[in-house]
Protein backbone atom coordinates (compact mmCIF):
# COMPACT_ATOMS: atom_id res chain seq x y z
CA UNK A 1 0.00 0.00 0.00
CA UNK A 2 1.33 3.17 -0.63
CA UNK A 3 2.51 5.44 1.67
CA UNK A 4 0.73 8.82 1.83
CA UNK A 5 1.70 10.08 5.47
CA UNK A 6 3.44 13.04 3.58
CA UNK A 7 0.40 14.14 1.59
CA UNK A 8 -1.73 13.63 4.92
CA UNK A 9 0.13 16.13 7.05
CA UNK A 10 0.32 18.19 4.60
CA UNK A 11 -3.67 17.92 3.98
CA UNK A 12 -4.11 18.57 7.63
CA UNK A 13 -2.62 21.29 7.48
CA UNK A 14 -4.17 22.86 5.09
CA UNK A 15 -7.45 22.16 6.33
CA UNK A 16 -6.36 24.50 9.49
CA UNK A 17 -6.41 24.12 13.40
CA UNK A 18 -9.94 24.20 14.47
CA UNK A 19 -11.12 26.68 17.38
CA UNK A 20 -10.04 25.12 20.83
CA UNK A 21 -12.07 22.27 21.98
CA UNK A 22 -14.45 22.42 19.15
CA UNK A 23 -14.14 18.69 17.45
CA UNK A 24 -13.08 18.75 13.58
CA UNK A 25 -15.74 17.49 11.30
CA UNK A 26 -14.21 16.71 7.69
CA UNK A 27 -16.08 14.90 5.15
CA UNK A 28 -14.53 13.21 1.85
CA UNK A 29 -16.31 13.12 -1.31
CA UNK A 30 -15.58 12.51 -4.90
CA UNK A 31 -18.19 13.41 -7.92
CA UNK A 32 -17.42 10.27 -9.60
CA UNK A 33 -16.74 6.87 -7.90
CA UNK A 34 -12.81 5.40 -8.39
CA UNK A 35 -11.66 8.53 -7.13
CA UNK A 36 -9.53 7.28 -4.43
CA UNK A 37 -11.76 9.08 -2.24
CA UNK A 38 -11.87 6.31 0.74
CA UNK A 39 -8.32 5.49 0.77
CA UNK A 40 -7.90 9.50 1.48
CA UNK A 41 -10.45 9.28 4.04
CA UNK A 42 -8.90 6.11 5.42
CA UNK A 43 -5.21 7.74 5.59
CA UNK A 44 -6.33 11.00 7.01
CA UNK A 45 -8.20 9.54 9.95
CA UNK A 46 -4.73 7.17 10.49
CA UNK A 47 -2.99 10.32 10.49
CA UNK A 48 -4.77 12.54 12.75
CA UNK A 49 -4.90 9.28 15.10
CA UNK A 50 -1.99 8.14 14.79
CA UNK A 51 0.89 11.34 14.11
CA UNK A 52 -1.77 14.40 15.14
CA UNK A 53 -1.94 12.29 18.19
CA UNK A 54 -6.32 12.65 18.24
CA UNK A 55 -9.17 10.91 19.38
CA UNK A 56 -10.43 10.25 15.45
CA UNK A 57 -13.81 8.54 14.06
CA UNK A 58 -14.00 7.09 10.63
CA UNK A 59 -17.47 7.05 9.67
CA UNK A 60 -18.44 5.25 7.23
CA UNK A 61 -22.00 6.06 4.71
CA UNK A 62 -21.41 3.54 2.69
CA UNK A 63 -23.93 1.30 4.42
CA UNK A 64 -24.11 -1.12 1.70
CA UNK A 65 -20.43 -2.45 1.86
CA UNK A 66 -19.04 -0.94 5.19
CA UNK A 67 -15.56 -1.24 3.31
CA UNK A 68 -13.80 0.62 5.93
CA UNK A 69 -13.94 -1.56 8.28
CA UNK A 70 -13.67 -4.59 5.91
CA UNK A 71 -10.08 -3.03 4.58
CA UNK A 72 -8.72 -2.85 8.11
CA UNK A 73 -10.14 -5.97 9.70
CA UNK A 74 -7.83 -7.00 6.81
CA UNK A 75 -4.46 -5.22 7.56
CA UNK A 76 -3.67 -5.60 11.15
CA UNK A 77 -0.18 -5.21 10.63
CA UNK A 78 -0.97 -1.78 9.10
CA UNK A 79 -3.68 -0.60 10.96
CA UNK A 80 -4.10 -2.35 14.40
CA UNK A 81 -6.36 -4.90 15.71
CA UNK A 82 -9.45 -4.21 15.71
CA UNK A 83 -11.29 -4.10 19.02
CA UNK A 84 -15.00 -5.41 20.01
CA UNK A 85 -18.05 -4.31 18.43
CA UNK A 86 -19.12 -1.18 20.58
CA UNK A 87 -22.36 0.98 20.46
CA UNK A 88 -21.25 3.78 17.56
CA UNK A 89 -23.41 6.18 19.21
CA UNK A 90 -23.52 8.30 22.19
CA UNK A 91 -27.12 8.88 22.67
CA UNK A 92 -28.93 6.75 20.81
CA UNK A 93 -29.30 9.36 17.66
CA UNK A 94 -28.53 8.21 13.93
CA UNK A 95 -27.48 9.70 11.24
CA UNK A 96 -29.85 7.39 9.06
CA UNK A 97 -33.23 5.67 9.70
CA UNK A 98 -33.88 1.69 8.75
CA UNK A 99 -37.58 1.69 7.02
CA UNK A 100 -39.79 -0.41 7.82
CA UNK A 101 -38.96 -0.13 11.58
CA UNK A 102 -38.27 -3.64 12.93
CA UNK A 103 -41.07 -4.57 15.46
CA UNK A 104 -39.58 -5.84 19.17
CA UNK A 105 -41.04 -8.48 21.43
CA UNK A 106 -42.52 -5.93 23.78
CA UNK A 107 -44.33 -3.46 21.23
CA UNK A 108 -41.44 -0.84 20.65
CA UNK A 109 -39.34 -0.86 17.83
CA UNK A 110 -35.48 -1.71 17.12
CA UNK A 111 -33.77 1.97 17.17
CA UNK A 112 -31.94 3.02 14.26
CA UNK A 113 -28.81 3.46 16.21
CA UNK A 114 -28.53 -0.52 16.93
CA UNK A 115 -27.82 -1.11 13.36
CA UNK A 116 -24.39 0.78 13.59
CA UNK A 117 -21.37 -0.49 15.31
CA UNK A 118 -17.94 0.84 16.21
CA UNK A 119 -14.51 -0.68 16.93
CA UNK A 120 -11.11 0.64 17.84
CA UNK A 121 -8.31 0.30 15.22
CA UNK A 122 -4.99 -0.11 17.37
CA UNK A 123 -5.93 1.14 20.45
CA UNK A 124 -8.19 4.08 21.52
CA UNK A 125 -7.47 6.80 19.15
CA UNK A 126 -8.68 5.46 16.33
CA UNK A 127 -12.44 4.34 15.74
CA UNK A 128 -14.24 2.70 12.62
CA UNK A 129 -17.86 2.53 12.14
CA UNK A 130 -19.65 -0.51 10.83
CA UNK A 131 -23.29 -0.53 9.48
CA UNK A 132 -24.76 -3.78 10.07
CA UNK A 133 -26.09 -4.84 6.87
CA UNK A 134 -27.01 -8.39 7.94
CA UNK A 135 -29.56 -6.99 10.64
CA UNK A 136 -32.42 -5.57 8.00
CA UNK A 137 -35.11 -8.17 7.34
CA UNK A 138 -37.52 -8.25 4.42
CA UNK A 139 -38.25 -5.29 2.73
CA UNK A 140 -36.54 -2.87 4.77
CA UNK A 141 -34.36 -0.29 3.23
CA UNK A 142 -31.68 2.46 5.06
CA UNK A 143 -31.91 6.18 4.30
CA UNK A 144 -29.39 8.85 5.44
CA UNK A 145 -31.18 11.65 6.97
CA UNK A 146 -30.32 15.45 7.55
CA UNK A 147 -30.81 15.56 11.36
CA UNK A 148 -28.06 17.38 13.27
CA UNK A 149 -28.14 15.25 16.63
CA UNK A 150 -25.73 11.99 15.20
CA UNK A 151 -23.14 14.46 14.44
CA UNK A 152 -23.51 17.16 17.56
CA UNK A 153 -23.44 13.85 19.68
CA UNK A 154 -20.47 12.50 18.78
CA UNK A 155 -18.46 15.85 18.96
CA UNK A 156 -18.40 14.97 22.45
CA UNK A 157 -16.51 11.80 21.90
CA UNK A 158 -14.36 13.01 19.33
CA UNK A 159 -11.62 15.38 18.28
CA UNK A 160 -11.49 14.43 14.82
CA UNK A 161 -14.51 12.95 12.89
CA UNK A 162 -13.48 11.95 9.55
CA UNK A 163 -16.82 11.33 6.97
CA UNK A 164 -15.84 9.14 4.34
CA UNK A 165 -19.12 9.49 1.74
CA UNK A 166 -19.98 7.75 -1.31
CA UNK A 167 -19.61 8.98 -4.31
CA UNK A 168 -22.48 11.65 -5.84
CA UNK A 169 -23.17 9.63 -8.99
CA UNK A 170 -24.43 7.12 -6.88
CA UNK A 171 -25.57 8.49 -3.46
CA UNK A 172 -27.24 11.78 -2.56
CA UNK A 173 -25.52 11.03 0.89
CA UNK A 174 -22.88 13.64 1.02
CA UNK A 175 -25.17 16.64 0.26
CA UNK A 176 -27.68 15.57 2.86
CA UNK A 177 -25.22 15.99 5.44
CA UNK A 178 -22.71 18.57 4.10
CA UNK A 179 -24.63 21.39 6.52
CA UNK A 180 -23.67 19.35 9.54
CA UNK A 181 -19.87 19.18 8.11
CA UNK A 182 -17.10 21.63 9.27
CA UNK A 183 -15.55 20.93 6.20
CA UNK A 184 -15.86 18.80 2.90
CA UNK A 185 -13.02 17.75 0.45
CA UNK A 186 -13.22 16.73 -2.67
CA UNK A 187 -11.04 13.98 -4.46
CA UNK A 188 -10.47 14.32 -8.15
CA UNK A 189 -7.91 11.58 -9.37
CA UNK A 190 -5.26 12.15 -11.75
CA UNK A 191 -6.91 10.22 -14.50
CA UNK A 192 -9.98 12.12 -14.65
CA UNK A 193 -9.38 16.09 -16.44
CA UNK A 194 -13.38 16.49 -16.86
CA UNK A 195 -13.56 19.48 -14.66
CA UNK A 196 -17.42 19.38 -15.03
CA UNK A 197 -18.28 16.79 -12.39
CA UNK A 198 -16.63 18.28 -9.43
CA UNK A 199 -17.62 21.86 -10.53
CA UNK A 200 -21.08 20.40 -10.16
CA UNK A 201 -20.38 19.39 -6.82
CA UNK A 202 -19.06 22.05 -5.70
CA UNK A 203 -22.10 23.74 -6.58
CA UNK A 204 -24.01 21.26 -5.13
CA UNK A 205 -21.99 21.57 -1.88
CA UNK A 206 -23.02 25.04 -1.58
CA UNK A 207 -26.40 24.84 -2.30
CA UNK A 208 -26.85 22.47 0.05
CA UNK A 209 -25.43 24.50 2.94
CA UNK A 210 -22.14 22.70 2.92
CA UNK A 211 -18.61 24.35 3.17
CA UNK A 212 -15.91 22.91 0.43
CA UNK A 213 -12.21 23.09 1.40
CA UNK A 214 -10.56 22.63 -1.47
CA UNK A 215 -9.90 19.55 -3.68
CA UNK A 216 -7.42 16.97 -2.79
CA UNK A 217 -5.68 15.79 -6.39
CA UNK A 218 -5.32 12.17 -6.08
CA UNK A 219 -2.90 9.75 -7.64
CA UNK A 220 -0.84 12.14 -9.09
CA UNK A 221 2.63 12.49 -10.45
CA UNK A 222 2.84 15.47 -12.08
CA UNK A 223 1.39 19.19 -11.33
CA UNK A 224 -2.27 19.21 -11.14
CA UNK A 225 -4.04 20.73 -14.21
CA UNK A 226 -5.01 24.47 -14.52
CA UNK A 227 -8.75 23.32 -14.79
CA UNK A 228 -8.22 22.56 -10.89
CA UNK A 229 -7.99 26.20 -9.74
CA UNK A 230 -11.00 27.30 -11.94
CA UNK A 231 -13.41 25.15 -8.93
CA UNK A 232 -11.57 25.84 -5.83
CA UNK A 233 -13.73 28.60 -3.73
Amino acid sequence: MVDLNAEMAELWSSLGAPAPGRPHVIQIVAARRGEGTSTIARELARFTATRAGRKTWLVDMDLATSSQFQTMALDPQRFGALGPAVAASPDGSAFFTVQPPAPRPDGGVWPDAKYLAAHSVGGPRLWVTRFNRDALRGRQKVHIIPGAEYWQALRQHAEVIVVDSPSTDRSQAALTVAQHMDQTVMVVSAQQPDVKPPAQLRDALATAGGRCAGVFFNQASVEPPAFLRAILP
